[in-house]
Order: C-alpha cells, then sequence, then structure tokens
C-alpha cells in the first residue's frame, strides 16, 4: 500500500467516527488511535496497524450503542402469536405469558428498560421446540432475534473476544450477536449450554454469569471492543438436551422448564397444520400440489421407533416436499397423492 493509499485510508477511518453515534470516551480513544496511525505511517511505520485499526473503527462504528427496538407487550397477541407457532405446550405457553406480564408490569410501573425477569432456560431432547419458543418471544416482543451455538465452543474468549494485537483478533460471539441484531435490545438465545467441551467449561460458565447478572452486564467488556457495552436490556434465553454439565451458579441465574416430548397424535397434528403447510410454503407448492393419506401419517411420524421430537419427521415431510416439486418440473404431473401403495418412493 503507497503513503497515498494509506492517507486515504486514515481518511475514511475519521470519516467513518465523525459520523457514527459513540459514547464520548469511546470516540475521543479512537481519534487518539487513528491519530497515532496516521504519524506512525508517516515515519514508516507498519501497515499491519492499520489494517488492525480499520477493523476495530468498523466495529465500534457498527455496534448498536444507542439503538433499541420498541417492545410491543400485548398479551393478546403474544397468545397468538404462541397458538400460531405451536400446537399443545398449554403449561409452557402460560408460563411464558407470564414472563411476559412481568416485563409489561415492569414498563408500566418501572422508569428503566433493563428488565429484571427470570432467565427462561428450556431443557429438552432435541426436536421438541426450545429454539422455535424462544424464536415466538421475539416475534412476540416485537425484538429481533440472534442465537449463540455454545455447542463445542472451546475457549471462553470466543464468547468474550481477543485483544487486538493481532490481524486475527476477533470480538467474541455476545458483540458479534448484538452487531447482527442491530439493536441493543435483542433476544439472545444462548444455545445448547450443555454442550460446551469439558476443558473450557469453568472458564465460559464464568463469563456466562457475568452475561446473565444484571449487577454485571451493565458494563460488558468484550477483549477486542475493549469499552463496556450495556448488555442490561437485553433479553436471555437459553437451551440444552440437559442440566448435568451446567455449573450451580449458571443454574441459579435460569430458570428451567422442561419441554416434554411428543405423543404421536400430537405430532400427526403438527405435521398436518403446522409442518407440511410451511415446507408448501418454502417451497412454492400448494395442498392441491400434494395430498398425503390419513392412513399413511403413523408410517411417516414414526418410521423408525419412538422419537421425543419433530426433527425427523421434518426431515422426511420436507423430502416428500422435494420429491414432489422435482416430479412437478420434470413434467410427471401437477397433483400427487401419496398413499400406501407408493409410500416407498417418497419416503427416505
Amino acid at each position: 500500500m503507497d503513503d497515498k493509499k494509506s492517507l486515504s485510508e486514515i481518511e475514511k477511518l475519521k470519516t467513518a467516527l465523525q459520523s457514527s453515534d459513540l459514547p464520548v470516551n469511546l470516540h475521543e480513544k479512537a481519534a487518539e488511535q487513528i491519530e497515532r496511525i496516521s504519524l506512525a505511517l508517516k515515519y514508516g511505520g507498519n501497515l499491519s496497524q492499520l489494517d488492525i485499526t480499520t477493523k476495530y473503527i468498523d466495529w465500534i462504528t457498527h455496534l448498536p450503542w444507542n439503538k433499541k427496538s420498541e417492545d410491543i407487550l400485548d398479551m393478546a397477541q403474544a397468545k397468538q402469536v404462541l397458538d400460531k407457532n405451536h400446537y399443545g405446550l398449554q403449561k409452557i405457553k402460560e408460563r411464558i405469558l407470564e414472563y411476559l406480564s412481568i416485563l409489561l408490569i415492569q414498563k408500566q410501573k418501572m422508569s428503566t428498560d433493563a428488565f429484571h425477569a427470570p432467565i427462561l432456560f428450556f431443557v429438552g431432547l432435541v426436536g421438541t421446540g426450545k429454539t422455535t419458543l424462544a424464536k415466538s418471544v421475539a416475534e412476540a416482543l416485537g425484538r429481533r432475534f440472534v442465537r449463540i451455538p455454545f455447542g463445542g465452543l472451546s475457549s471462553a474468549l470466543d464468547l468474550r473476544g481477543q485483544s487486538k494485537t493481532s490481524s486475527e483478533a476477533e470480538p467474541g460471539m455476545m458483540m458479534r450477536a448484538i452487531r447482527r441484531a442491530g439493536t441493543r435490545n435483542p433476544i439472545v438465545l444462548l444455545d445448547e449450554l450443555d454442550r460446551i467441551t469439558p476443558e473450557s467449561r469453568a472458564a465460559i460458565m464464568g463469563v456466562l454469569i457475568e452475561l446473565l447478572d444484571p449487577e454485571q452486564n451493565n458494563a460488558f467488556v468484550d477483549y477486542f471492543i475493549d469499552y463496556p457495552f450495556d448488555l442490561s436490556q437485553v433479553l436471555f434465553i437459553a437451551t440444552a438436551n440437559n442440566t448435568n454439565n451446567i455449573t450451580t451458579a449458571v443454574m441459579d441465574r435460569l430458570e428451567a422448564i422442561t419441554m416434554p416430548s411428543y405423543t404421536d397424535e400430537e405430532k400427526i397434528t403438527i405435521a398436518k397444520n403446522f409442518v407440511l403447510p410451511r415446507y408448501l410454503k418454502e417451497t412454492g407448492l400448494t395442498a392441491e400440489n400434494v395430498k398425503i393419506e390419513d392412513s399413511l401419517w403413523l408410517k411417516i411420524t414414526r418410521p423408525l421407533g419412538f422419537d421425543a421430537g419433530i426433527r425427523s419427521l421434518e426431515r422426511t415431510i420436507e423430502g416428500i416436499v422435494r420429491k414432489v416439486a422435482f416430479k412437478i418440473v420434470s413434467g410427471q404431473g401437477q397433483s400427487f397423492v401419496i398413499n400406501e401403495n407408493n409410500a416407498r418412493e417418497y419416503l427416505p
């Protein structure tokens, strides 16, 4: 990179900083950093430092320091969203509506936007609806939804970020989630807390305690951003298949809600009324294109024995719709009835 190009990059950084909405102290700190880099480059400084500063300015200017969404606290609408997205689960829906009621009362009675509601923790087997419920809470509140996957997380630095001393340094998953959300008050799903690698569990659980504690998370410091970010308006929801590997200190901050297994009858209802219509809509097909005879639903629901959730069921129905789509575009017809006689052609 020649001197003229370097100076152009410096000017871009200054422009980006001037047009951003940053905390005053952080703005001053970033401006000083740009000046130092500018001075260093004049005297033959290392261009890698410019790359690091460019990445840093890009990050801090794209974080939603002051941007938030307005909550929709309407219990009738929340119930409608839950009923639209989930069949059954009445006790769990009631618990979520109680949770939203606490937020509504706090909004009405208190002058703060930092809610202090219990952190919902959905515990259950794969495919029992944990993630979908978290998305429904976000939809009911009108908040952005972002997911942090903890499966295989191997270092606390993955969550908290790395100090910006090398060009490979990155913010942690928490700040990356906030940037994706574009608001400072999204729903953040802490997904599969039980799947953290054993050797890093203690350190990661320590960061989790800080994230979930309202006394600490109003000034969360990511090592890359190196400036406190207020997470007190974030609503966290967590999931796990079981609680065996989660420390007591973290469990004390969560309200565990056990997800039930679905019966065959419930799965058939879900498949007919939720799963098949969803895949048809996503594919651009209609109910006229794909018809499944009632006698076949049990075989679709239980192809390989009992399964607590509906993940396998979803894959099976997706496969059926995909095969029908192929037949339609291949000119083999427009309407297909799947029954006992031709099931093997459509089922995995």
